[in-house]
């Protein structure tokens, strides 16, 4: 990482009615790589593609002790875009009263940042396969304010809320303005032990709503790590309902080599299962090995039922491989 500092941000303190920032630290973090995959069927590849990230970042404190950050992306995870800016946020706070963040762009609820929380050395084991990546995960996005509490004895707060109304299709779509909350607990008697819950309100249309929550544990002893999640979405209408458990395990072979499996299993619309439809099968296998600021990683995923569907070509299978290097 290239530190660059004295890096002024003293307009940014002052359009949040602050005092300057003294002598902020910046620094910009590079990653880059390519990879292989096959979305629908392990057989058939997609070919190679290379990504990139660039992150540029700056923080220093105010008079009032206040801590002010801000980062943004450059990439090519969007090439519809013209100015290649991707994510993008600032965040503001002291240790004593939390932190709160404005995300620019690519912010995550919490609901969203909690859609999977099991554990796995690479990716999630609905990823890379296409349509499979069905989840209870609220809404998340542009303009969305976020606020982390300080630790209480082990114990953190989190809230998300998003002005913007939503205009998307199925669960995503949300006529109000959004908020979600979540509780997470790492009691301090039990190490390794990590405890969430988190829930939000979608309002599809003015007669119905759609409540979303999640609960996840997870627990690490030697090189294992555990975890479970249950997810539901309880919609007015029966057709609303979703529900979704899965569950992981990783092993630290060493400190370069990771390894993990985990399955899932997701029901869209729990009023439906029938001959024509089921609940969607996911499982999965990764492993990553880093060295330095290299990383080697990939996985291969089995989905069964993809979409709720139980046509013989919902069944799918897909793999990535990836070589990373970060500096």
């Amino acid at each position: 990482m290239n530190k660059l500092t004295k890096i002024g941000v003293s307009a940014l303190a002052g359009s949040l009615a602050m005092t300057a920032v003294h002598a902020a630290e910046g620094s910009v973090s590079v990653s880059t790589g390519f990879a292989f995959a096959s979305t629908t069927d392990e057989t058939n590849p997609t070919g190679p593609y290379q990504f990139d990230s660039v992150v540029f970042s700056a923080s220093g404190e105010t008079d009032g002790g206040i801590t002010v950050s801000a980062s943004m992306e450059l990439d090519n995870d969007n090439p519809a875009s013209t100015d290649g800016m991707d994510d993008r946020s600032l965040s503001f706070g002291t240790d004593a009263l939390g932190t709160v963040t404005f995300h620019g762009h690519g912010g995550s609820s919490v609901m969203g940042q909690w859609d999977d929380m099991t554990p796995n050395a690479y990716e999630e084991v609905w990823d890379t396969t296409a349509s499979a990546d069905v989840r209870i995960d609220g809404r998340s996005g542009n303009n969305l304010i976020t606020y982390d509490s300080p630790s209480f004895n082990g114990v953190v707060l989190k809230l998300a809320h998003q002005h913007d109304h939503a205009t998307a299709t199925g669960q995503a779509q949300d006529l109000g303005q959004y908020t979600d909350f979540g509780i997470q607990v790492s009691p301090e008697m039990v190490e390794g032990l990590t405890v969430g819950y988190a829930q939000a309100e979608l309002d599809p249309n003015t007669s119905q709503s759609i409540d979303n929550e999640t609960m996840f544990v997870k627990y690490a002893i030697g090189g294992f790590t555990l975890g479970y999640q249950s997810s539901e979405a309880d919609g007015t209408v029966a057709a609303q309902n979703d529900e979704s458990d899965g569950w992981g395990v990783t092993y630290a072979v060493n400190e370069n080599l990771t390894i993990g499996y985990g399955e899932r299993d997701y029901d869209d619309n729990t009023s439906s299962s029938g001959s024509t439809s089921a609940e969607q099968h996911d499982k999965g296998f990764q492993a990553s090995y880093t060295m330095g600021g290299m990383t080697i990683a990939g996985h291969m995923n089995q989905n069964d039922n993809v979409g709720g569907s139980t046509a013989a070509t919902a069944d799918k299978e897909s793999y990535e491989f990836a070589l990373t290097f970060a500096f």
